[in-house]
């Protein structure tokens, strides 16, 4: 009797799709492809926000402005006035301010305010050596002596005295340095220009504007 011999198939996939080893290595070069992409995509997002970063750190940290020199409150202690003659004397107390609005110190000369009438000299104080810290103010309590000694005769002080206002103008320029990250230091100059009205009836300050 003869022997049957059964010959062995292999089994096809219940999809009925056999994967060639092309099509394997073509799946692992797409999977290489798209992981490339993806780094590629992370890396231009980290350069764009890095970009913003340091556009928004140099348009603020960075950015130098110049601080501001300011006369505060006048407290006036005593005011005598002669409208005949023409001649004043006053002394009053102040507050000399820096402010600083950058994101580092800014250190100032020494220097002096200037008290005006009509562009005479009328009186000076003594602004110290000093540091305006970052972001902050620099407040200076000073006393100050004016006079009419140094006017001219031919100054219009009398009719002014008998309007019952007397106008002063105080100047100061202050210079000095603002240092960013300890690094980087900025030469800036400080300047102000005031305006007082002294209310001769009251002895007390109308007005003040500085600019």
């Amino acid at each position: 009797m003869a022997e049957k011999t059964h010959q062995a198939y292999p089994l096809a996939p219940a999809n009925g799709y056999t994967r060639s080893d092309g099509e394997s290595l073509v799946s692992k070069d797409e999977l290489k492809r798209r992981k490339r992409i993806r780094l590629f995509t992370y890396i231009g997002i980290f350069i764009v926000f890095q970009i913003i970063v340091m556009t928004v750190f140099g348009l603020t940290v960075m950015k130098v402005k110049t601080p501001k020199v300011r006369l505060g409150e006048i407290n006036v202690q005593d005011f005598n006035s002669v409208p005949a003659t023409p001649s004043f004397d006053t002394t009053f107390t102040t507050q000399i301010r820096v402010k600083n609005t950058n994101w580092g110190p800014y250190k100032f000369d020494a220097s002096t305010v200037t008290f005006m009438y009509q562009g005479v000299a009328v009186g000076q104080v003594t602004v110290p050596k000093g540091k305006a810290g970052m972001r902050s103010t620099k407040k200076m309590n000073v006393e100050v002596s004016l006079n009419a000694n140094g006017l001219p005769s031919s100054s219009n002080l009398g009719s002014e005295l008998n309007s019952g206002v007397l106008t002063l103008n105080s100047q100061a320029k202050l210079s000095g340095k603002v240092e960013l990250m300890l690094i980087m230091k900025k030469k800036k100059s400080s300047t102000m220009d005031c305006m007082i009205g002294f209310d001769l009836s009251t002895k007390t300050v109308k007005s003040l504007q500085c600019k």
